[in-house]
This record gives structure tokens, sequence and C-alpha cells, in this order.
């Protein structure tokens, strides 16, 4: 049986690169290629894939929020990469290879048979390894502060101060405290980078740190608002609920 393979990366040659290496390979099929996130976990639920070679940074959904996405679809993952900061987490779960740019042909080789080695002895207990791996990353990954730009100076904010972000057309409010500020970027985009197990999206409109959520409260026909320690009261939309409780 052949390894079905996908190749993901945002720079059309180092995808060239991947295929060419794989060209000639009698036991892997290359079934899809992706230039983004977003088609990378359409093409991954789609064909299930024995193997994944996955870039970490890439506009929009960057690798680490295609494996979480995508995570009950995923077999092998192999990151290529040129950045080598999650190298040593990737090797202490032991459940993925790292291929960091620029690699050559035998460093490719020998990640190939590791891959075949793996998928024969495979335990069973890859998919554990992995959510493990992708929690691992993504914490390490997650914004930690903001620069503010304001009046001619640049300060910088700690993310942990805010309490709530309000989307404001392409722009983004921040409140932490008894301060406001106002910074260029899209909501959504602005939701990737944060910590997902400390931010959450209530509302299309609204995100809120979860530290600082005092109550959450019932009001009349299955609606709910969301008490923050500050005083503010924020809707809460239905569809965000369970995933806020």
């Amino acid at each position: 049986m052949k390894i079905r393979t996908i190749i993901v990366d945002d720079e059309r040659h180092a995808r060239q690169k991947i295929r060419s290496l794989l060209a000639g390979k009698n036991d892997v099929e290359i079934v899809r290629e992706c230039a983004n996130g977003d088609d990378a976990v359409r093409a991954i639920r789609e064909t299930r894939p024995d193997l994944i070679f996955l870039d970490v940074q890439m506009p929009g959904r960057s690798g680490f929020d295609v494996l979480r996405d995508a995570a009950d679809d995923v077999k092998h993952i192999v990151f290529v990469t040129a950045h080598d900061q999650y190298a040593l987490q990737a090797f202490e779960v032991q459940a993925l290879d790292y291929l960091l740019k620029p690699f050559d042909r035998d460093r490719f080789e020998k990640t190939l048979d590791r891959v075949r080695e793996r998928m024969q002895n495979d335990s069973g207990d890859l998919q554990a390894k992995l959510r493990a791996l992708v929690e691992q990353m993504h914490e390490s990954d997650a914004l930690q502060r903001l620069m503010i730009k304001s009046a001619g100076r640049i300060t910088f904010l700690r993310v942990d101060e805010i309490d709530w972000l309000e989307a404001a057309d392409n722009y983004v409010r921040i409140h932490a405290g008894r301060e406001t500020h106002l910074i260029r970027e899209t909501m959504n985009h602005l939701e990737t980078r944060l910590d997902k197990r400390k931010f959450v999206r209530i509302h299309r409109g609204a995100i809120v740190n979860i530290e600082a959520v005092a109550e959450v409260r019932a009001l009349f026909h299955g609606d709910h608002s969301v008490l923050l320690r500050t005083g503010v009261s924020l809707p809460l939309g239905r569809a965000y609920r369970d995933r806020l409780l």
C-alpha cells in the first residue's frame, strides 16, 4: 500500500522541492498540495492522508492551527519549517519528525525511513501524543505582548492584562482595566494569535479573557450575558455559549 501524502506550504518552491524529492518513490502517492492552512484542513478531512508535510508558519491558519482543527483525521506529521524553536518538543513526544529548512536529500531520506518504520510499528497512541504536542506548541506560539502606537509613542501591553477585546471595523479596541487602546488589526486574525485556553470569543464582536469573567448570567428566552470583574456586562452569543462554559 502507498503512503498517501499531502504537502502543505505557502511557498511554491518549497512544495516543489518536496514533490521532487518524493518523485520516483514507489510507496508514496501525493494526493494533494495546499498553499494555506484553510485549504489544508479541507484536504485533510476529505482525503484522510497517511502523511502530511506541514509548514509551521503560514499566513492565516498556522500549521499548529491546522493540526488542532483537523487532528481527528491526522495520522503522521512531518514539520517543514525554517524555525527550530519547536523541534525539542516534537522529539520529546516521539510523534513527529522535523525538517529544518534548508534540508538536503540525505536528511529527507532519513525522514522517510523514520515514517516508514513508524507506520509499520505504530503502537496506536499517536493521536494522544499529537494532541499533547499541539497544545504544547500552541501555548509556546501564543501572543505574549501587543505593541500599541499612540501620539507618536510605542508602548507594550502584556496580553494577560487585557480584560476583553471589541471589534471596530478593521480595528480592535482593547479594554485593559481603565485603559482602552485601538489597534489596526482584525478580530479574526488577532483571535488566531491569542492563547485559546485563556481567551474565548463570546460573540462576533467580543473576545474575553476568562480570568476577567466574574459571572455568566441567564436572561430571558435562553439568552445569557457575561459579567466581567470590572462591572462590564457583555452579551453571550448562543453559538459561543458552550465554548465559554
